[in-house]
């Protein structure tokens, strides 16, 4: 048995020589003076007559002390009594370590996001990765993945929330949050430390209002320059008919053809189906909650110079990639972007614009009544079970009135809708916009 007076003891020889411990451990002494810790062991693999007899390499002297050998060898045999070869084990250890130190956060992140990107729009995906870039990687971009830990991960979200930006750090945490399940499929991490830290940080501000251009001139320069801008001739005249119609957002995107009536008569109307309205599942089941959307002939010339683009499919705006699913929540949005409107107007801006406005020139004129119709335009969600049950086709006549005094202020300086068909989608490489 070796002690450790023993081994500081050894001397180099002219030739390298043993000096043996217990269990086929030994310390190997170089002419050099070298002492290396090894361990014979035989064996046998599967489905072999005879046992390999083999040398196991465990470390060098002083670094790895006497009992550190002896832990080392008792690691190697029990390895050995599973049926296992040690050198085969500490080489995929090894192999392990290297790929562990490798699988960075950054790395599995960039790769989460690869496989992802698909299934969103082109300016969320660049939203997703920029956010990372300016605030994460920076941060843990270099940390392996397996070594973060909740705490690291808070301090990170805590120093965003402390800038203001607690809805960032919601976001961040929920995105960081699927990278770790990615790296848990992958084999790169055992747990998610972001999964409960959402309950840490501060509560989320109180939802504010969407911003809006109010303001008649400013807003009907905003759809001017909005439709200047080079892109799909369908983003173009769903945003116009949005305008026009001051409807929800999504009922647009979800718009079927099949919702349109009497396009060719005096009274066009766009009937949108109550399931698709915002409200309780009571309101969207009733039979009579359907939103009659009176149409203006701007309105109607918008919705021909689309049916050139998507008539022979189910929805109107639909998905450049996927022709039966609806365009992207972020579409109209990236436009409005483009067009310099970020933080100052957003697509559910056109309703608080439809609103203040018709809602002031009925004020100047003396008419009061109005506010009850453009309320019932907006398909405000009813507050009682006296608006729940108020016919939702009622004052047509009226509501037709002010849709087309409406149409008659933002569009009237606009090209006609079809003039959008057919024109460029992107600037030449060596044009400025």
């Amino acid at each position: 048995m070796l002690t450790d007076a023993k081994i500081k003891a050894a001397k180099p020889k002219a030739k390298p020589y043993k000096l043996s411990d217990s269990g086929q451990l030994y310390l190997f002494v170089t002419s050099a003076g070298g002492r290396l810790w090894r361990m014979n062991y035989a064996y046998k693999p599967a489905g072999a007559v005879k046992a390999k007899q083999k040398t196991l390499s465990l470390g060098a002297y002083p670094a790895m002390t006497l009992s550190d050998a002896r832990a080392a060898r008792d690691s190697a045999k029990a390895i050995l009594a599973s049926g296992g070869d040690p050198s085969v084990e500490r080489k995929l250890d090894a192999q392990r370590a290297i790929e562990s130190s490798e699988a960075t956060f950054e790395r599995l992140a960039r790769e989460w996001h690869g496989k992802q990107k698909s299934r969103w729009s082109k300016v969320h995906a660049a939203d997703i990765l920029r956010s990372f870039e300016r605030d994460v990687f920076p941060e843990i971009g270099a940390v392996p993945i397996a070594d973060l830990r909740a705490q690291r991960l808070l301090r990170l979200l805590s120093d965003i929330e402390d800038r203001g930006a607690i809805e960032t750090a919601h976001r961040l945490r929920s995105r960081i949050s699927s990278v770790f399940v990615y790296a848990i499929a992958a084999g790169y991490a055992e747990s998610d430390p972001a999964a409960s830290l959402g309950k840490a940080l501060k509560p989320k501000p109180l939802a504010t209002k969407q911003p809006a251009i109010t303001d008649l001139d400013e807003l009907k320069a905003m759809l001017a320059k909005a439709e200047a801008e080079r892109c799909r001739a369908g983003t173009k005249l769903a945003l116009r008919l949005l305008a026009l119609t001051a409807v929800r957002p999504s009922e647009l995107r979800k718009a079927h053809w099949s919702e349109f009536e009497g396009l060719g008569g005096s009274d066009p109307i766009w009937r949108i189906p109550a399931e698709r309205m915002k409200g309780t599942d009571e309101r969207k089941a009733r039979s009579d909650g359907d939103h009659i959307v009176p149409l203006t002939k701007e309105a109607v010339a918008v919705i021909e110079a689309a049916r050139q683009l998507s008539g022979e499919l189910e929805l109107v705006f639909p998905s450049d990639r996927h022709p039966h699913k609806p365009m992207s929540e972020n579409t109209l949005r990236a436009l409005l972007i483009r067009a310099g409107y970020f933080q100052r107007h957003v697509p559910h801006g056109f309703r608080a614009a439809f609103s203040t406005i018709m809602n002031e020139r009925a004020q100047e004129a003396n008419r009061p009544g109005d506010r009850q119709i453009i309320d019932l335009m907006l398909a405000h969600v009813p507050t009682n079970e006296v608006e729940a049950s108020y016919n939702r086709a009622a004052f047509m006549k009226r509501r037709r009135e002010i849709a087309e005094e409406w149409a008659e202020l933002i569009a009237d300086d606009l090209v006609p809708a079809a003039e959008h068909l057919g024109k460029p989608m992107r600037f030449p490489s060596n044009q400025s916009r």
